[in-house]
């Protein structure tokens, strides 16, 4: 057993096989200190909380507990129709030196079993009895992988829950629903289950017990999380009067989310925290208008224009740009950054572009009341879990209670401008064995851009001169943390924020530290940075 840093708050785990690292995920559970487990193929992520146990004490319990006694789950059994007739079916043959026939044959009549969640929920890694099945995954992933795509990969079958890139290979598709919140368990793949595929000709009538892109049931009007919009005024909108608090979307911005703390402790579900992307910015937006600092806020990248219904507390934090309120009249005052401001029926929020800094958060006292899912009202862009992005004319209700006082002071705060050069702090590993010493001096030493294509799964950047690999092949699927810095085969490094995949298969030469997290969910694209490696004891 080899245990590698992950980052300043994560161990991994290497294990002999997929056995093995089953086995350490259950017999680690309840050890003091540790947060959070994400098994892989061949490994363990061990998130740990720093103020309750280091890193050198967490790995001498981890190595301490006997696994012998731990026992696999049972889950169950699982049907699974399949139409085979995958755009990768006949290479996926051709790779494994059977027929198309003999793989679908065999696919059928294999034993597979659920052997941990990732990537996305409802994602289960299906491993079989059959020896045939170890294929690759494509040179250069898909942009866009249907719902429903039975696929190989590795030693594994998976099926996408919902529209996602993906770099397997696709041999059918599937109606059933991978993942139902209101279903117990959500997945029907989950850790455990034993799976039975089964061969059909005719897909489902459209809409019944299937899943559209989002991963959601066809025939389901309306799912947790969704935000209700409104567009019609009401009798009570005519007569000039509200009889609820909210907020209504007047313009959106790029991207205009409801987030809060987010969802930590469902990794066995395939399940990221997600959360805000600058927690700082949430906590400080929450102080200044006396909710609990995890209540739900509205996330906002770059400039948009809201209107408050009923009167309020509301304070903008995150990103720094012009902010202004309008009031019925036509009157126009300023806001200041941070600190609370008073609203009446009809103000409108504009919140102008960001000078610095990239996500402004939006608080109003009381907080957003949205539908929950599995306890966050966290927008989870790469899940589809809780509400969707919001839309000019849709109304957030607003709670009514809040814990404590406004504070009406705000610490200043430096976030970075397009022209700026950012400074970011990592630990190396736990792959960092996978790159050349010149590569790893690159990481460090070379500025990196960040670029347009980034969102919260990620920032894609780009330097000068690629990180070059010492070793080729595919690294068998596993954990990775909020401020990964994961290496795909160009090079140009990824640094996952917090709607990433739970797993994966490249390397991750490094991870921030948790003090940089905050500052790299408000990089605009433009901004330049450069990686600091932390010092260790």
């Amino acid at each position: 057993m080899r245990i590698l840093t992950a980052s300043d708050h994560a161990l991994l785990v290497e294990a002999a096989d997929l056995d093995e690292a089953m086995r350490l995920n259950l017999a680690w559970e309840g050890v003091p200190g540790v947060v959070e487990r994400i098994p892989g193929a061949r490994t363990v992520l061990v998130r740990f909380d720093p103020l309750r146990v280091s890193a050198v004490e967490l790995a001498t319990a981890l190595a301490a507990v006997d696994i012998d006694t731990a026992q696999l789950p049972d889950a169950g059994e699982a049907v699974v129709p399949v139409r085979y007739d995958g755009e990768d079916l006949d290479e996926a043959a051709t790779l494994l030196g059977v027929s198309t026939e003999e793989l679908v044959n065999r696919h059928l009549a294999a034993d597979w079993r659920v052997a941990f969640s990732g990537f996305a929920p409802g994602f289960g890694y299906v491993v079989s009895s059959d020896p045939l099945f170890d294929v690759p995954r494509r040179s250069s992933p898909r942009t866009r992988v249907p719902a429903g795509s039975v696929a190989l990969a590795g030693a594994f079958t998976g099926v996408y829950p919902r529209e996602s890139p993906g770099g397997w290979q696709l041999i059918g598709r599937t109606d059933a629903v991978m993942w139902d919140i209101d279903r117990d368990p959500p997945a029907l793949l989950a850790p455990g289950t034993s799976v039975r595929f089964e061969h059909v000709r005719e897909v489902a009538r459209p809409g019944v017990g299937r899943s559209d892109e989002s991963g959601r049931n066809g025939d389901d009007a309306v799912r947790p999380g969704r935000v209700v919009e409104q567009h019609a005024e009401t009798d009570a909108d005519a007569l000039g009067f509200r009889t609820e608090a909210a907020v209504e979307v007047v313009r959106p911005s790029l991207q205009l989310l409801v987030q809060d703390a987010g969802r930590p402790g469902f990794a066995a579900l395939g399940v990221s925290a997600s959360g805000a992307a600058d927690r700082r910015a949430l906590h400080d937006a929450n102080r200044a208008v006396g909710n609990a600092t995890e209540a739900a806020v509205l996330e906002s990248v770059g400039g948009a224009v809201l209107r408050f219904r009923g009167a309020g507390v509301a304070a903008v934090t995150g990103a720094i740009g012009a902010l202004s309120l309008t009031d019925v009249e036509g009157a126009v005052r300023s806001v200041a950054h941070g600190v609370p401001f008073a609203t009446v029926d009809g103000d409108e929020l504009t919140l102008g572009h960001p000078a610095r800094g990239l996500r402004y958060v939006i608080a109003v006292r009381g907080g957003l009341e949205v539908a929950a899912a599995l306890g966050s009202r966290a927008a989870d862009t790469l899940a589809g879990l809780g509400p969707e992005a919001l839309t000019a004319g849709a109304v957030i209700p607003v709670g009514g209670v809040a814990s404590h006082p406004v504070e009406p002071d705000a610490l200043p705060r430096e976030l970075p401008a397009v022209v700026d050069l950012v400074e970011l702090e990592i630990t190396l590993g736990p792959r960092d064995d996978w790159f050349t010493a010149g590569a790893l001096a690159t990481l460090t030493a070379q500025e990196w851009t960040v670029t347009p294509r980034s969102d919260r799964v990620g920032i894609r950047l780009h330097g000068e001169v690629p990180l070059e690999r010492a070793r080729g092949g595919e690294l068998p699927s596993e954990g990775a943390v909020t401020g990964a810095i994961q290496v795909p085969p160009d090079g140009q490094p990824v640094l996952f924020l917090p709607d990433h995949p739970l797993t994966g298969g490249y390397p991750i030469i490094g991870a921030l530290t948790d003090r940089s997290l905050d500052l790299a969910g408000q990089l605009p694209p433009g901004v330049r940075l450069r990686f600091i490696v932390k010092e260790t004891s």
